[in-house]
């Protein structure tokens, strides 16, 4: 019977081996689930002591240091008493840990201690949130989510576009209603450009006006010109088109003067004035003067005219989404004070550390440690903020230009007029002739 047994029990570990192979591919929730979460937690609870007495997460009830008559002893703390944590609450392939904070402990320290839980669990990353004082919340997640993204789902709003997936599995949705104006950087093939062709797709069916400002001559944004209501391709024409959108503000705002009413979304639906999206690619032409007098005219126009839209425009349906290479204080004044205005911030992969500071110091130093870490090889991989002023990290849907261009063409037609913009157009052209 001996060698019986032992074939079967071959046979049932080699069953196992191959179901499990075949679930854990075509199925890897349910993997986790059944396999993955009961072994990692168990490796969380065994060597929870260990990690934070090595990290020193841990504390001794009494101090390392002591009075020996005048001389001060130091020496290593006395039975080390890890933190309390709770046991291991299974997630969408990952799990979330909730530890009490010792007195005096900060959430600082568990940040720095990230990397050695991700190596003593076994899992791709650990993220480290405080979701009320005295509490730090560990969320590990087994594989990279942002490897192979899902079409997450997101309700259908107005001024509302899904463009991607959130590291947490959920939607990634640029929602100008929540938060009206975005600034996107991104070096070269980070996947900027593929967030920007993303987001005219998802606007393109609504009724909305989409005006373009491309200073590289319209090479990015005049693929979508037939769902574009303008596009300046100068910073001449940039100036003009900012120009006419305050204009049409000042008239947006005796609208709301005169019905008595804080933002045109208080209007009734037929007087109210149809929302526009200002795209702006590559925000340093706008800024980087030539060092002629006219130059340096145009580059103060543009940052002012930005920024009183960035100001105002949000009760009056104007809305800016500012994208860029490298976003930086070198630029001028003009560019921080913009940024300010910007309350949400996208940063991809970035060529200068300046620039990852510049889209997200201001709002949390931990996610521009994150951004700075993006790879090569994670395009269109970014770290973004969310409306409730937390960040998460995140990926956006790959959309082939093709299928931007068609459904740019396929809106077409519900293209709104601007007449202050096409009468200010009309008016450069006819100076240049």
């Amino acid at each position: 019977m001996g060698p019986v047994l032992f074939v079967l029990a071959l046979a049932v570990l080699a069953w196992v081996f191959v179901v499990g192979d075949l679930v854990r591919r075509h199925r890897p929730v349910w993997h986790w689930y059944l396999i993955g979460y009961p072994v990692t937690a168990c490796r969380v609870v065994l060597t929870w002591r260990k990690v934070a007495v090595l990290n020193d997460l841990a504390v001794s009830r009494r101090p390392p240091r002591g009075l020996l008559g005048d001389l001060v002893v130091k020496g290593d703390p006395v039975r080390p008493i890890a933190p309390r944590a709770s046991f291991p609450r299974a997630t969408r392939m990952g799990l979330t840990v909730t530890v009490r904070l010792h007195a005096g402990q900060t959430p600082a320290t568990y940040m720095k201690a990230a990397d050695a839980l991700v190596h003593a669990w076994r899992v791709h990353a650990v993220r480290v949130t405080s979701p009320e004082r005295g509490l730090v919340l560990l969320s590990a997640m087994a594989t990279d989510p942002l490897q192979r993204p899902g079409l997450a789902t997101a309700p259908a709003e107005l001024l509302s576009a899904p463009i991607g997936a959130l590291e947490s599995g959920g939607a990634w949705v640029m929602n100008l209603r929540l938060v009206p104006h975005w600034l996107i950087a991104g070096a070269t093939r980070s996947g900027k450009s593929t967030l920007l062709a993303r987001l005219v797709t998802q606007l393109a069916p609504q009724p909305v006006a989409l005006v373009g400002i491309d200073c590289k001559g319209g090479m990015e944004l005049g693929l979508f010109a037939g769902r574009l209501s303008a596009l300046a391709t100068c910073r001449r024409e940039a100036v003009a088109v900012l120009s006419a959108l305050v204009v049409d503000m000042q008239e947006r705002m005796n609208a709301c003067r005169t019905a008595g009413v804080r933002s045109i979304w208080e209007l009734p639906d037929k007087p109210r004035p149809v929302p526009v999206v200002v795209l702006v690619d590559e925000i340093a032409e706008l800024y980087l003067s030539d060092g002629t007098r006219e130059g340096k005219a145009e580059a103060e126009q543009c940052s002012t005219l930005l920024l009183r839209i960035a100001q105002l425009g949000a009760a009056l349906g104007l809305h800016l989404v500012v994208a860029g290479q490298r976003v930086g204080s070198d630029l001028g004044p003009g560019v921080t004070a913009l940024r300010a205005q910007l309350g949400g911030r996208i940063c991809h992969r970035v060529n200068d550390p300046g620039t990852a500071e510049m889209t997200l110091g201001d709002l949390n130093k931990d996610a521009v440690a994150v951004a700075q870490a993006i790879t090569p090889e994670e395009r269109g991989v970014a770290v973004c903020t969310g409306p409730d002023g937390g960040w998460s990290r995140a990926r956006s849907h790959l959309t082939p230009t093709d299928e931007a261009v068609a459904t740019a063409r396929k809106f077409a037609g519900m293209t709104p007029e601007l007449p202050a913009i096409t009468r200010a157009l009309a008016a450069l052209e006819g100076e240049n002739k």
